[in-house]
């Protein structure tokens, strides 16, 4: 049998921003998250990090959008770490 290519991981990455931002934008909080990893590390326009999935939806509960992030990290599968661009870029 063939071993099948490994994925891009950038792709990978892009894909599951791409998606989590759908999801924000749906109001779909239930598949948000379980895009997001249990210990989430979210850092904030303004440098703040809110750790932990529940306290990010929170965080998010009070949002009107979500722009697409600096840098964002993968942990099985699930965001693990986002990190918003800082004011003004």
């Amino acid at each position: 049998m063939e071993d099948l290519p490994s994925p891009d991981p950038e792709q990978e990455r892009a894909f599951a921003v791409e998606s989590a931002m759908a999801m924000f934008r749906a109001g779909e909080r239930g598949l948000l998250r379980m895009a997001l990893h249990p210990y989430l590390h979210w850092t904030t326009a303004d440098g703040e990090t809110v750790r932990g999935r529940t306290k990010v939806l929170e965080m998010l509960d009070g949002r009107a959008e979500l722009e697409a992030p600096e840098s964002v990290a993968l942990r099985d599968g699930q965001i693990y770490r986002w990190r918003e661009r800082a004011q003004g870029t």
